[in-house]
């Protein structure tokens, strides 16, 4: 983890141009970069609705570093504002969490809806990279249910791996850690790892080389 007092953040690029490499931190993993958020960036939209083509400030910023790294990943918020609208500008594929609960089908047409609004008029290119179901608990009818109707509705965009509702995972956060960091051995590690497996073969890798390189945006708040 990071002290986040006194550390720039992707606010700092957004509103006032920052250059990116300004900004990222190293992490313990050699081939992992962070690019951090604040809670500036609370006010942040409001700040960038009058500034020009405000939809592609962040796409912008990460152009200066997009040739440094082989993944660049943007942790979005769940809400559908203006930074989530650049987020999605900004990248060439969208990864869809889907919480195994009622209310996440509803936020999930919402989305789908603005991905497609992206798409016709912001980013032509923009894919849906697919779906992974999250916070899913085989106790509860209704976990199973989200994800009948989910494979049901979106079929091959659904990946196969479901990410378990697993204390380790809150846990490792809490520490500043990844999971992997954590617990190699937990339920919630080997739920991952399953699904970067899954997401590399998707895409044709077999495996990330050892130089291979990533940087984590983080838009939570």
């Amino acid at each position: 983890g990071f002290e986040p007092r006194g550390i720039r953040s992707i606010y700092d690029c957004l509103v006032n141009e920052i250059h990116p490499k300004d900004v990222i931190l190293k992490t313990e993993n050699p081939n992992l970069d962070v690019l951090p958020s604040h809670m500036d960036l609370v006010g942040a939209e409001i700040e960038m609705i009058n500034l020009p083509d405000r939809e592609y400030l962040l796409k912008r910023s990460l152009a200066k570093i997009k040739d440094d790294y082989d993944f660049i990943l943007i942790d979005c918020s769940p809400s559908l504002g203006l930074i989530t609208v650049n987020s999605i500008v900004a990248a060439d594929s969208v990864m869809i969490p889907v919480q195994c609960e009622y209310f996440a089908l509803e936020g999930l047409s919402k989305l789908l809806n603005t991905i497609k609004i992206i798409q016709g008029r912001l980013n032509p290119d923009l894919e849906i990279e697919g779906m992974v179901l999250t916070m899913y608990d085989t106790r509860l009818r209704l976990a199973n249910q989200v994800v009948e109707e989910v494979k049901t509705h979106f079929q091959e965009l659904v990946f196969d791996t479901i990410i378990h509702r697993n204390t380790t995972l809150s846990e490792a956060s809490s520490h500043g850690q990844t999971v992997i960091m954590h617990d190699a051995a937990s339920k919630g590690s080997t739920n991952y790892l399953n699904f970067a497996r899954e997401l590399l073969q998707k895409n044709n890798l077999t495996k990330i080389g050892n130089d291979d390189k990533i940087i984590e945006i983080d838009h939570e708040l």
